[in-house]
């Protein structure tokens, strides 16, 4: 398998398992073992793009077992530094529809059990800011990038993250709804605080398939229902995409980086030895 790098790295979610048509699977091997999937390193608009399907491209892995450590790390062991994260989410307010396409800038973590740190790793201590957990940079870009392609995109709103695998109850739903807070989903944590702790720019991209059991009357939602709203709106994500990794600046304009931890690298490499 070829090795190469790439600046920018795409996580797929649920239905979402391809971006780059012609690509070369990069040599893998991180300190958390392996990752979803081999990262795929193609070009889109000449720009070196990896790309990871969280679940695997045979959605092997449920939310509560993705290696989120494993993807993150081996997206940054290639030079990213830009990830865009697409995500299935349900919507917990009304006025957010099904087919809607939110650009969180918050985030809630209600999942419990999985890794959430690097550090446990390399011991010591470091408290990742945290207090606006998205690029401000990617957010903008995917923003406008969304507009270009017939989106009316939701420019801001707070994904609350959930264990999973299985869906809420009406009255975590209501819960959830009550807070104030926008959408639902099960893979945006650990994802986006690894990001941190490796000082990458992470932003998240959710696109709305369900509304969540508490909102509305009715059976609830199903896995296939999530499934095929994900696949009616798969071309459009991906072409979305693609024209955000062209929009994206060359060089950063953020200081996600220096919300990182600039040692953390080098002292897993150390304790992986």
């Amino acid at each position: 398998m070829a090795t190469t790098s790439a600046v920018i790295g795409v996580l797929g979610g649920t239905g979402f398992y391809e971006l780059l048509d012609d690509a070369q699977p990069a040599a893998t091997g991180t300190p958390f073992g392996e990752p979803s999937e081999p990262p795929l390193i193609g070009k889109i608009a000449g720009r070196a793009v990896a790309f990871i399907p969280r679940h695997g491209k045979d959605h092997r892995f449920p939310p509560h077992l993705v290696p989120y450590q494993a993807n993150i790390w081996a997206l940054h062991a290639l030079g990213v530094r830009q990830v865009l994260a697409v995500a299935a989410v349900g919507s917990l307010r009304e006025e957010i529809g099904v087919g809607r396409l939110v650009i969180p800038d918050q985030v809630v973590d209600r999942t419990y059990g999985r890794p959430q740190t690097y550090f446990d790793r390399v011991g010591g201590v470091f408290h990742a800011p945290f207090a606006d957990p998205y690029c401000p940079v990617g957010r903008r870009t995917v923003i406008d990038a969304a507009r270009r392609h017939g989106w009316e995109p939701v420019e801001t709103g707070t994904l609350v993250v959930v264990e999973g695998p299985r869906f809420s109850s009406r009255a975590e739903s209501r819960f959830h709804a009550a807070q104030g807070w926008s959408i639902v989903g099960m893979t945006g944590q650990p994802e986006a605080a690894l990001a941190r702790e490796l000082g990458l720019c992470y932003t998240a991209v959710a696109l709305v398939t369900d509304v969540d059991a508490g909102i509305r009357e009715g059976e609830g939602v199903t896995e296939a229902e999530v499934i095929a709203q994900f696949t009616r709106n798969v071309e459009r994500i991906r072409t979305t995409i693609a024209t955000a990794i062209e929009l994206l600046p060359e060089r950063p304009e953020c200081d996600c980086a220096q919300k990182g931890n600039p040692d953390l690298a080098a002292a897993l490499h150390a304790a992986s030895r």
